[in-house]
């Protein structure tokens, strides 16, 4: 893995942070179950990706970020 691979992972993974804490402050406290079904979701996209990423056997690192990925999903 090149250093620019990397970065451009890191910039993504920033993104997504940003962008999830974005849409999650946006929601109003008195809509607790829309909310709790787009958390719901996010959460299972977020499983499904990370069992992508731990399955592809690309490097060890990989295939360890990815089980604690799922571990944290789950």
């Amino acid at each position: 893995m090149t250093l620019e691979h990397l970065i451009l992972l890191l910039y993504v993974f920033a993104l997504a942070i940003f962008a999830g804490y974005q849409v999650i402050s946006k929601v109003p406290q008195l809509l607790p179950t829309p909310l709790m079904a787009f958390t719901n979701a996010i959460s299972g996209i977020s499983l499904v990706a990370s069992l992508v990423v731990a399955g592809e056997g690309r490097s060890t690192l990989a295939t360890i970020l990815g089980t604690v990925a799922v571990a944290s999903a789950t």
